[in-house]
């Protein structure tokens, strides 16, 4: 599919990126576990997080209908906002699946859809490993590809572990009146991605290529354990420590990236 498509009335495919961004934290003490969650809470406001959503439908080409937002008790936030058809039609630059810019303010033809955000903030009281995990939804219909946030959004976030899929559903006719399931060439997430985001992550896809499905799990390569201390940092740790820490949190990071539990 190379070539542009010639289509009767209006492409009718869903275009849905969905992904969930984990960040880690080891806290040593209640006191620190408390202050890490106020920290991200604040950090991530309802506030914080339109203008992050915002930014992504500017990115993908949406006009703004609507946002609704919220900040939860004791911690968390919620942000939808619903993007509509805009009377500009879309330039062709949108209306390639490439990989997006970081932030560029961009008008184009969208109808009816949406992006969302929901955080949660999570930890235990043993253990000392607190997580901070957002899901994000950028659903579009018409010719404009959710792929163009996909940079900005891993970028917008301290990204440990992120897990994606994307998925086209549906179906569009041509002038012809042939059914096409998918608009454009993919064999991975992967190729959507910047150099530096390639380079930065150790990645794995599982894709079922007859359902235009596609999953891409990324692991954050560089481990630097001052990254993911919150108070006083490695300083305050002897070397014993430091390796019973960098293994904990090591040990979690891996659950999330393999989704099991891990002796």
């Amino acid at each position: 599919m190379n070539n542009k498509l010639r289509l009767h009335g209006f492409n009718n495919l869903t275009k849905s990126l969905s992904f969930n961004i984990y960040d880690i934290c080891y806290t040593q003490t209640e006191k620190e576990r408390q202050e890490y969650i106020e920290y991200i809470d604040e950090l991530y406001s309802a506030d914080r997080l339109t203008k992050i959503l915002t930014d992504v439908v500017d990115i993908i080409g949406a006009n703004v209908l609507n946002i609704a937002r919220q900040d939860y008790e004791p911690e968390g936030a919620s942000v939808t906002i619903l993007i509509a058809e805009h009377e500009v039609p879309p330039n062709d630059e949108l209306m390639e699946e490439t990989p997006g810019p970081l932030k560029d303010s961009v008008v184009a033809h969208l109808d009816k859809s949406h992006v969302t955000v929901h955080t949660y903030p999570e930890s235990h009281p043993h253990g000392g490993i607190s997580t901070f995990r957002v899901d994000i939804d950028v659903s579009t219909c018409g010719l404009i590809s959710p792929l163009k946030a996909l940079n900005y959004l891993i970028h917008s976030f301290d990204s440990d572990i992120v897990t994606c899929d994307y998925r086209v559903r549906g179906f569009t006719r041509d002038v012809d009146g042939v059914k096409h399931y998918i608009d454009h060439d993919i064999n991975s997430i992967q190729n959507y991605l910047s150099e530096d985001t390639q380079n930065a992550y150790q990645m794995i896809d599982v894709n079922v290529y007859q359902e235009n499905t596609f999953h891409t799990k990324m692991l954050l390569k560089d481990f630097e354990l001052d990254n993911y201390l919150f108070g006083e940092g490695a300083k305050g740790l002897s070397l014993e420590e430091r390796q019973r820490v960098e293994e904990k949190v090591r040990k979690e990071m891996l659950e999330i990236f393999y989704s099991r539990n891990m002796p």
